[in-house]
């Protein structure tokens, strides 16, 4: 018992030293891994993932649109990052933007800046802003340190808060958590069930980033909408709605989140 109370101090101990301020969102994070550590593991599943899917070829309508709204958002969240004096907070991103031929609706963002959407999604999106909301929200995750922060707290969980650097890469149990974090094949919207803060977060600076990025925020609320209705009529659930707040929940937050993101559109209409 007593070697369960120090296992536990232990824990929390390490849980306080590691915690770091996110310079955007300003809620503290766990973070045992740096953003450079994760940036390589998640370039390596980019780069085995699309060796093992059919990307759309760049020169496509749909690819080429997907690339454009992607490379529109990017450029509005490198402005809001440097508005707000946190430019190197995006240093090692290299942005990408594919299409990838897939029935799923989904669509994922990899620490660094890798981004893929699939083919499924097009139909419910339905135009530019729709992807931009989409875009505006997985990319989020991406830059807000979801992914490194949930990567952090299931390497806390398994005991593994000393392994860092190269050895990331090469312990079996630590490539197994990225895996079961960042793996396309199991991802929701590239990560595991988010908490409902880190998913309002992606609801928030999402809508943020593509109001910024000259589209109109207020297509979220019909393309969260026509998300729904998959479900409801007897579909299987996207992707993106899996573990995520309810319809009614997000919609209702998206509503109250409207009034700022206008600002944002009203300003780089």
């Amino acid at each position: 018992m007593k070697l369960k109370y120090f296992s536990l101090a232990v824990i929390s101990s390490i849980t306080i030293m590691s915690c770091a301020t996110n310079a955007i969102t300003g809620r503290k994070q766990l973070s045992l891994v740096s953003d450079g550590e994760m940036e390589s593991m998640a370039l390596t599943q980019y780069k085995d993932f699309l060796n093992e899917n059919k990307v759309v070829p760049a020169t496509t309508a749909d690819a080429t649109m997907v690339k454009r709204v992607g490379q529109r958002i990017a450029v509005a969240i490198t402005k809001y990052y440097a508005s707000k004096g946190q430019s190197n907070a995006l240093n090692g991103y290299k942005w990408e933007f594919n299409l990838v031929q897939s029935k799923e609706v989904n669509a994922w963002c990899m620490p660094g800046g890798k981004v893929v959407v699939y083919t499924g999604l097009l139909p419910v999106t339905k135009d530019e802003a729709s992807l931009a909301i989409v875009l505006g929200h997985e990319i989020t995750h991406a830059v807000a340190g979801h992914g490194k922060e949930r990567y952090s707290q299931e390497l806390l969980a398994q005991g593994l808060q000393s392994v860092g650097g190269a050895a990331l890469g090469t312990n079996p149990k630590a490539v197994s958590i990225f895996n079961s974090v960042y793996a396309p094949s199991a991802q929701v919207g590239v990560l595991l069930p988010n908490s409902r803060k880190q998913e309002l977060e992606a609801d928030h600076y999402g809508l943020i980033f593509a109001a910024m990025a000259g589209y109109d925020p207020r297509v979220a609320v019909p393309f969260w909408q026509r998300m729904a209705a998959l479900g409801a009529n007897g579909q299987k659930p996207p992707a993106m709605l899996s573990d995520h707040p309810s319809d009614a929940q997000r919609i209702a937050a998206i509503q109250q989140l409207m009034p700022e993101a206008l600002k944002y559109y009203q300003g780089n209409k």
